[in-house]
């Protein structure tokens, strides 16, 4: 049996979260990296305020899940898998040793930026509960328009899917949805429409930087969260770092190959639980934890049983 680590997207930033880091040396040795490279504080990224803007939410995404994976590590434990939702694949390649921190630090805070530009109001993203895949994308279908536009962003689940567009078109989708039945339909905390086309444009600016930057085959076996399959190639993952942005994000059917794989242990950095409750429906006979609200001894104990296992 094996193990796989995954890092939430954006939706999942909490005000004071850097702050909220274990003590540990591995921790405020990621928050002194990531101020020297961002060449200002980066404990004042996870404020209130600071956490309106999409650059300061996805870099303390990225810091908070490099942090806390480099803490397990020198605990001595090591995932067999990684994956990350939107913004967490960043983490998860620094993880998996392809990609410096440092360089993803510059590289995600350029992407927050890009996004940022492209749509500074107007835009967002919206889950909707309760229906199936194809219903959805029927009710995208009566709705999207170039006046107003709306996508497929997410498949969190069979019942879990996440759109992405203008307001006024999410509102009428979001309508149609409750009418065909839909538990809830939900806006989240994320100001740009993420995994459509509208970001197309964004992705090949952040696509030119990624070609200056040294991409390793991963170390540790690397789930990419848009194809829902193991990437190793440095032009693989370059490819799919730059352009996750523009793409739906098909976490069911990365969480399936995890354990189509033989994965029985789930284990979600921080910030947050969200991935920990999609990935019990999926692990049911095996085990899903999060990082945040667990007892250090307690990950210890869990993360060295599955080791044993496996050995």
């Amino acid at each position: 049996m094996s193990s796989l680590w995954v890092f939430p997207g954006q939706g999942a930033q909490q005000p004071g979260m850097l702050h909220a880091l274990p003590d540990s040396a591995e921790t405020r040795l990621c928050v002194a990296e990531a101020s020297a490279v961002l060449e200002q504080d980066a404990l004042a990224l996870d404020s209130l305020g600071a956490l309106s803007e999409t650059r300061a939410v996805q870099l303390c995404l990225l810091i908070t899940g490099v942090a806390c994976a480099r803490m397990l590590l020198q605990r001595g434990h090591r995932p067999d898998y990684v994956s990350g939702l939107s913004i967490g694949a960043y983490a998860a390649a620094v993880v998996a040793g392809a990609i410096s921190f440092a360089d993803a630090l510059r590289l995600v805070g350029l992407r927050g930026e890009l996004m940022q530009q492209a749509y500074p109001n107007g835009f967002g993203m919206t889950a909707i509960l309760g229906l199936d895949l194809g219903t959805v994308e029927d009710l995208l279908a009566q709705v999207n328009s170039v006046e107003q536009p709306v996508y497929l962003a997410n498949i969190n689940a069979e019942a879990q899917q996440v759109i992405a567009g203008s307001h006024s078109a999410m509102l009428q989708v979001a309508a149609l949805a409750k009418k065909s039945g839909a538990a809830c339909a939900k806006r989240l905390a994320v100001s740009v429409p993420s995994h459509c086309p509208l970001l197309e444009s964004p992705a090949a600016t952040l696509a030119e930087a990624f070609a200056q930057v040294s991409v390793r085959p991963a170390q540790v076996r690397y789930l990419s969260s848009s194809s829902a399959r193991l990437l190793n190639k440095p032009e693989q993952l370059r490819d799919d770092l730059a352009n996750n942005m523009c793409r739906v994000v098909d976490w069911h059917n990365t969480l399936r190959t995890a354990y189509e794989r033989g994965v029985r242990l789930h284990l979600e950095l921080p910030p947050g639980a969200v991935l920990t409750g999609l990935a019990r429906r999926v692990f049911e006979p095996g085990q899903a934890i999060a990082f945040q609200g667990a007892r250090l001894d307690t990950l210890d104990a869990m993360l060295r049983q599955e080791a044993s296992r496996d050995s």
